[in-house]
């Protein structure tokens, strides 16, 4: 691809980085941001730099944050009873986008996997271990993905709270609502069978 501007081409490199870009889809954005009142683009890119310079872990649970302690836990009204452990930030967005829970959350970051050299010392699995002796915590809702290594990193959580006071729960696994049982895999709908509630249960 011929680039008439070196100072374009830069800046589709960089576009293309982004995860789902392409260097076509990288020069129709970089085509639209020239386009653009000057203002707009330098908002932009005000925009990423302070998120990527300012952004903060909370300090206990691990989430995203503009401050030291997130919103989530520093929320008087979060049940301090309940404490949902995800792999990664984008669990804790989907599950709070359904405004059916109202705990609080513990992020991991990421899933045991040897194969991507991933083991249980590079998640935030000792500062769980040491937040709970002190906490209100009598339920840990295990929101873990149903892969091969979210059901091992959920393995190795509950061997490790064994010896806490604490009921552990995991997300029900089943057919999705208005899915049909014909497009539905194996393992889905055998764990469905295996887990069936009582009709009218919800």
């Amino acid at each position: 691809m011929n680039f008439p501007s070196k100072l374009i081409e830069n800046a589709v490199e960089e576009l293309a980085k982004l995860p789902g870009v392409g260097r076509k889809t990288a020069l129709r954005l970089a085509l639209h941001m020239l386009k653009q009142e000057s203002e707009d683009t330098l908002s932009l890119a005000e925009a990423l730099v302070k998120m990527r310079t300012e952004v903060k872990h909370c300090k206990e649970c691990h989430n995203i944050s503009d401050t030291e302690v997130c919103s989530i836990c520093a929320n008087p009204l979060r049940d301090r009873s309940m404490l949902c452990i995800v792999s990664d930030i984008r669990d804790v967005i989907a599950i709070e986008n359904t405004s059916q829970y109202k705990g609080l959350y513990h992020v991991l970051g990421g899933v045991i996997s040897p194969i991507e050299g991933i083991g249980p010392s590079d998640l935030h699995i000792e500062s769980l271990l040491e937040r709970l002796p002190a906490s209100e915590v009598k339920e840990i809702l295990l929101a873990i993905s149903p892969t091969m290594e979210g059901d091992t990193t959920a393995f190795y959580l509950t061997r490790k709270l064994r010896d806490f006071d604490v009921r552990i729960t995991t997300i029900a696994r089943g057919v999705p609502v208005g899915g049909e049982l014909e497009y539905t895999d194996e393992v889905t709908l055998g764990r469905s069978i295996v887990e069936r509630t009582a009709y009218g249960k919800v």
